[in-house]
């Protein structure tokens, strides 16, 4: 009998050489759109080849995370559209043409994070971490969204690391962080990295400077792009983040900032410094760094690496946010923290050639022939993990010889075989890979057996999931 042939349209039911009524109507009616086979611009896949570099760095941060103090939190993807107009800052592109924001059924107007402090700030205030003892060091990972022409190593959908500590002002917190940061980038094998810091003071010392930027600005401003003119209105220290070329040679002769500090903040910056110099850190003072955000006090940095053309390849940034808290609504807290794109450190890794995660080799094969044996294999199987054998298996495949080869490739100590008579009789053929010896024992004794077998060499799995040999 013919198959049918299964079509993504709709049909009309025939009856004889008549169309049923209803289904002539259907037949007029919009026909489907296509499924595109394809992420959506500014989305990417992360697939099986490229997860041994991302589980490299998962592995690095959480024991950087371990070895500096800070716990995880994870927020929402999702939050009120006006926690990040708030705190990022109108006149931002962030929030002018990045924000991911809409109106759900219920009239709430919401958004994708575009990046994760505003977020970690107002669970800060929310679960009443104030109490907490001090300072309080926060780590999350995860994805932000931001609507921006897509580049390399920079989607619409990308991944982010950040740290943020909260509850402290010393000038040494803020070279710990830089020093977290150099900590994984090494751990990665990502050497040679650059910082490139600046201080952009506080809201206090920022007036006077401000008007001599507005003022110097207005003098150039047939030079500066609409965005620019616009932002000299609202936010006239975002012109120095501008990547216009234009825009960049104007502000290559602006005031800089550093030049404008009050006394506080020059002492806090000078300490800073002074910190990286006892920690040998390569760093650059970049008087226009001034960062994308409005959250931002004080020192801001970003960390750059070099290839062998001499581009520079930014990898994350960050720097101090002491009003952030007191702006959304909780009490003035001082706040220092940064962050690091995932799909740029592992592009980096790749071009450097940095190793990338190796899981644990399997030291035992699980070989099984006929129905009844595959049935007795997965009660096996799970005695031997519960145990901490790591042990591969190939269930799907039919022959002996193919599940042979199977082990051969993954290079195990030994091979466990089951087949119909060994199901019955609740035996195992255990084979030695290196000698080619093979012997018959009862499953009650198995596990013990290769336990002694393998001595020194057995993976075992401790309590986090991981595995260790002993």
């Amino acid at each position: 009998m013919p198959r049918k042939k299964i079509t993504a349209k709709k049909t009309s039911i025939v009856k004889g050489n008549k169309v049923k009524k209803a289904d002539r109507k259907n037949s007029n009616s919009i026909p489907e759109e296509p499924i595109l086979l394809q992420t959506v611009r500014g989305m990417h896949d992360i697939l099986p080849g490229e997860q041994p570099y991302w589980n490299q760095v998962r592995n690095v941060l959480e024991k950087s995370c371990q070895k500096f103090g800070y716990q995880r939190i994870d927020v929402p993807v999702l939050e009120y559209a006006n926690l990040f107009v708030r705190s990022i800052g109108e006149g931002t592109d962030v929030v002018d043409k990045e924000l991911y924001s809409f109106v759900t059924r219920g009239k709430d107007k919401v958004a994708l994070r575009p990046e994760f402090t505003a977020g970690v700030a107002r669970a800060y205030i929310q679960h009443g971490m104030n109490v907490y003892a001090k300072p309080v060091k926060l780590f999350s990972f995860g994805t932000v969204y931001r609507y921006d022409r897509p580049q390399e190593g920079r989607y619409r959908e990308h991944w982010q690391a950040n740290f943020d500590v909260f509850g402290e002002d010393d000038p040494i917190l803020d070279a710990q962080v830089f020093q977290l940061a150099d900590g994984v980038l090494s751990s990665l094998g990502i050497k040679g990295v650059q910082f490139q810091v600046n201080s952009i003071g506080c809201p206090q010392c920022r007036k006077e400077y401000l008007q001599l930027l507005v003022s110097y600005f207005e003098s150039k401003k047939q030079k500066l792009c609409k965005d620019c003119k616009t932002r000299l209105e609202i936010n006239p220290l975002r012109i120095l983040d501008c990547k216009e070329d234009k825009c960049s040679q104007v502000a290559s002769g602006a005031p800089q900032t550093v030049d404008h500090l009050c006394t506080d903040c020059r002492t806090h910056f000078k300490s800073l410094l002074e910190y990286l110099d006892e920690l040998e850190l390569s760093y650059t003072i970049n008087p226009h760094l001034v960062r994308g955000l409005d959250y931002y006090t004080r020192t801001v940095f970003e960390i750059w690496t070099l290839d062998e053309g001499g581009k520079k390849h930014s990898l994350g940034g960050g720097g101090r946010y002491n009003g952030l808290i007191e702006k959304i609504g909780g009490e003035s807290t001082p706040a220092i923290g940064f962050g690091l794109g995932i799909e740029r450190l592992v592009m980096e890794m790749k071009r450097i050639n940095a190793k990338s995660y190796k899981p644990p080799r399997p030291k035992v094969f699980l070989a099984q022939l006929g129905s009844l044996a595959k049935k007795k294999s997965l009660r096996l199987f799970a005695e031997l993990e519960r145990n901490g054998i790591l042990t591969a298996e190939s269930f799907g495949r039919g022959s002996l010889k193919s599940q042979m080869r199977a082990a051969n490739r993954l290079g195990v100590d030994i091979t466990l075989i089951i087949g119909q008579k060994e199901a019955l009789d609740e035996t195992v053929i255990v084979k030695n890979m290196t000698s080619g010896t093979q012997e018959t024992m009862t499953q009650s004794k198995l596990v013990g057996a290769i336990k002694k077998a393998l001595k020194s060499k057995l993976i075992i799995r401790n309590g986090n999931g991981e595995h260790k040999s002993y």
